[in-house]
Parts: structure tokens; C-alpha cells; sequence
């Protein structure tokens, strides 16, 4: 379970090394360090969630399914309900194998009996016809704050979405988001910024 800020900001290549070379006596690497991230992502057949979320509201709500590596059925992979309300995000996710979330999102097995699954089982029934929509895929580094474990920063780089193949056991591919040189940066904390980040 999270609740935190989420920040982005899009830099270049030159703002990325700098930055990281800055906060290496802040922060240390994120226990997957270097990955390749896979969603997939899942909307109803009329698309609401997407266009709920465009229309920038106050709360809005998004269901997922992640791996950090290229999974096969026995791979650990998180379902993940994300959800934002006065720019406060929460976020809700339990770990399964890659065979058992497609178990479950295809109604042939259930989640264990918790406050989470409950929460995702009554989003999946609310949202009548879910299905997966999208794969975007990204190359991230992670770090963590080295006296504050809540405060994290990522770079995505070589973002890439695709409507087809809708699987975690692909290769990442897709048609790019970016342009070259540039960096999706994160910052994401549960509490006020570091005083060292906010000086920076």
C-alpha cells in the first residue's frame, strides 16, 4: 500500500546527469535497480477510464498489471489499483504469479481473501467489461533516499506503448513516446521534499 506525491518533470539527458550526480550522497539504488517495467493496462470498451483521467478530475482511479522483467508463468508480477484524489496518489497492489493474474483477470480463479483483493474485485465489478487495452513498457533507474526510504526518484527512458500483443511475456516494443535525449523524471515521497532536493 502507498500514499505519496508524485511528480514528474521531462529533462534531458545533460539535466538527468547532472542531477544524479548531485544526489549520490543522498541516495542510494532501488532494490530493482535497473529494470525494463511492463504494464498492461485496462480499460472498459468504451474506453472511460482513459477519458475520465484526460478530463483531469479530482479523483480518478486506473487498473494495472506490472512485471519488472520479462515474465513467464511463474514470473512475480503486481496488480496494481492506482488511485489519485487532490493530487494525493494511492496505490494498492498484490503480487502473484504471471499464470495466476491471468487466471484471475480471465474470472477462472480468485485473489486471496484481503482488504486489498476485496478493493480490486469490487473495481473489476464496477467496471463492467474490463479488458486489457495497452502495453507500455519503459527502462527505469530507481533510488531511494538513504535516510527516508518514502522518498524515491526514477528515470524512464525509451518509453514505448503498444494496443497489440497485449502481454508481459514480450519483448519491449512499441512505438516511442519520447524524443531522443530526453528523460521522464519522478519524484515521489509520502512526506515534504528533502531540503537538499528542494535546494538543488
Amino acid at each position: 500500500v502507498f500514499k505519496r506525491h508524485e511528480l514528474k518533470f521531462l529533462i534531458t539527458e545533460e539535466q538527468c546527469a547532472k542531477l544524479k550526480s548531485f544526489f549520490y550522497e543522498y541516495m542510494v539504488d532501488d532494490q530493482y535497480g535497473k529494470s525494463v517495467i511492463r504494464n498492461i493496462y485496462f480499460d472498459t470498451p468504451s474506453y472511460l477510464l482513459i477519458r475520465n483521467s484526460i478530463d483531469k478530475p479530482i479523483y480518478k482511479e486506473k487498473i494495472r498489471l506490472r512485471s519488472y522483467a520479462k515474465a513467464d508463468p511463474d514470473t512475480p508480477v503486481f496488480l496494481e489499483l492506482k488511485k489519485k484524489f487532490k493530487g494525493v496518489v494511492y496505490k494498492r497492489r498484490v503480487r502473484l504469479k504471471e499464470k495466476e493474474a491471468i487466471s484471475y483477470i480471465n474470472g477462472a480463479s480468485f485473489l486471496p481473501d484481503n482488504q486489498i483483493s476485496r478493493e480490486i474485485d469490487y473495481f473489476i465489478s464496477y467496471y463492467k467489461g474490463l479488458s486489457p487495452k495497452m502495453v507500455i513498457s519503459y527502462e527505469r533507474e530507481a533510488f531511494y533516499s538513504k535516510t527516508d526510504e518514502t522518498f524515491r526518484i526514477t528515470f524512464d527512458r525509451n518509453v514505448l506503448y503498444r494496443c497489440e500483443d497485449l502481454s508481459l511475456s514480450s519483448d519491449a516494443y512499441g512505438k516511442r513516446i519520447l524524443d531522443n535525449g530526453y528523460v521522464l523524471m519522478e519524484v515521489k515521497t509520502a512526506y515534504a521534499l528533502p531540503l537538499w532536493f528542494s535546494a538543488f
